[in-house]
């Protein structure tokens, strides 16, 4: 079970079932809205409990984005079509036992930073 929070505690959620492909995203808009790149892990809804209220902005017509309103901490990827959401990996308590898998849309990254960790990188996300 994953178990995490948003910076204030506002909204809180548990994950159960096998969370799946942990991956760190360098797309302009996880940029944009987190300040940085944006790590998360796919965990399936139907053993994802939230309490609280985020609030959802709708990213794209394929996704939206979900964070607290009170303290903003981005938290939550849906896409619309999916039985799966991505969690903050920055989001959980504790220890995990997940290692970042890939990198994804690298060919957005910012020319600030380098990615030296010699986890997969993909240019654009494999589907």
């Amino acid at each position: 079970m994953l178990k995490g929070s948003c910076l204030c505690g506002a909204i809180t959620f548990t994950a159960t079932g096998i969370a799946r492909d942990p991956a760190a995203c360098h797309c302009s808009q996880c940029r944009k809205q987190s300040g940085h790149y944006w790590a998360a892990v796919n965990v399936p809804i139907a053993g994802f409990t939230l309490t609280g209220s985020p609030r959802w902005y709708q990213a794209s017509a394929a996704a939206k984005r979900g964070f607290c309103p009170t303290c903003g901490s981005f938290l939550f990827w849906k896409g619309h079509d999916e039985d799966e959401i991505g969690v903050s990996l920055g989001a959980l308590d504790g220890p995990t036992g997940l290692r970042l898998e890939r990198h994804i849309f690298t060919a957005d990254k910012g020319d600030y930073y380098d990615i030296t960790d010699h986890v997969r990188q993909e240019e654009q996300e494999d589907e």
